[in-house]
């Protein structure tokens, strides 16, 4: 992760970070702020820990997002800091509704100049939002519709459960942003569980939802989502969510907890070995496998 985010990151870059509910890059964020970035434009649907995280350390100036909270929990503290009181710097914001952000990952992953949404009409986002526009139907000149324009990340950073060596990748339970965010970036990083020999992944093509055409980087880093879950690996770790409203209550104590978690461990297994088997035991799914099928080989 350290050579994949140093090669794929530069100064000032838009960097999506995917993941809905679970496969949420948290070890590629630690990664950014250990590397010490300033000035980069995150953008994210739903941000959560890994944003506030982000914008703690001081590593955003600009964010693009949808719902921003700590969920089930409430606020993200850093966030509201730096928007509400510029600490620890100033930041612009871009919101959407989420299928306002998803629909502009739609149209960059597909090259389109925009795309047509019904669900934010009557809504306030277009009062606050000059990227959010109105046009006529041009099959109904009664109608007018929202557009949102294309999101082309400069990079994407997004997760897996196991991919190939050549950065084929499968994806079960939620799937989420994650291939329009591969799709639409110049840069892609794939951070998976596992990797996997490329029978694997054509023993289920139908699974693979990320192609090794547009990756960059592929990363083996088992826990990389924690404290988010990996549907069949690790489930999500609740008290993380609630720590979090207490330890970011101030910038100083967020600062704190950064300095222990993030800057005091180089690698993402010293992460791990950190947070001790028995955290990860609970956290151990039971098994629950679907049913197979026969794919059929006619050769």
């Amino acid at each position: 992760m350290t050579n994949a985010i140093s090669g794929a990151v530069d100064e000032g870059d838009t960097v999506y970070l995917g993941g809905f509910t679970h496969l949420i890059p948290f070890a590629a964020g630690h990664e950014i702020i250990r590397q010490g970035y300033e000035d980069l434009h995150l953008v994210r649907a739903t941000p959560d820990l890994v944003f506030d995280q982000l914008i703690a350390a001081g590593c955003a100036s600009s964010v693009t997002f949808s719902w921003a909270g700590n969920p089930g929990v409430g606020s993200l503290r850093a966030f509201r800091r730096a928007v509400e009181d510029g600490v620890p710097n100033e930041i612009a914001i871009d919101e959407y509704s989420h299928f306002g952000l998803v629909s502009r990952l739609f149209a960059g992953a597909r090259d389109m100049p925009f795309a047509p949404l019904r669900s934010l009409v009557g809504s306030g986002l277009p009062e606050h939002n000059d990227h959010i526009r109105t046009v006529e139907n041009p099959f109904d000149p009664d109608e007018s519709v929202c557009v949102v324009p294309p999101l082309k990340p400069d990079v994407s950073i997004v997760r897996a459960q196991r991919a190939s060596p050549e950065g084929d990748a499968h994806i079960w339970g939620i799937s989420g942003d994650v291939t329009d965010a591969a799709f639409a970036a110049d840069t892609v990083v794939l951070a998976v569980e596992e990797l996997v020999d490329t029978e694997a992944l054509r023993s289920d093509p139908n699974r693979t939802e990320i192609p090794g055409t547009v990756v960059d980087y592929v990363v083996e880093e088992p826990y990389g989502s924690h404290p988010s879950y990996t549907q069949g690996y690790y489930g999500r770790d609740n008290d993380a969510y609630l720590d979090w409203n207490e330890v970011s209550e101030s910038h100083e104590s967020t600062l704190e907890w950064l300095d222990e978690w993030v800057y005091g461990v180089d690698t993402r297994r010293e992460y791990v070995e950190k947070l001790g088997v028995d955290r990860l035991l609970d956290l151990e799914p039971t098994h629950d496998y679907a049913e197979p099928i026969d794919m059929g080989r006619y050769a």
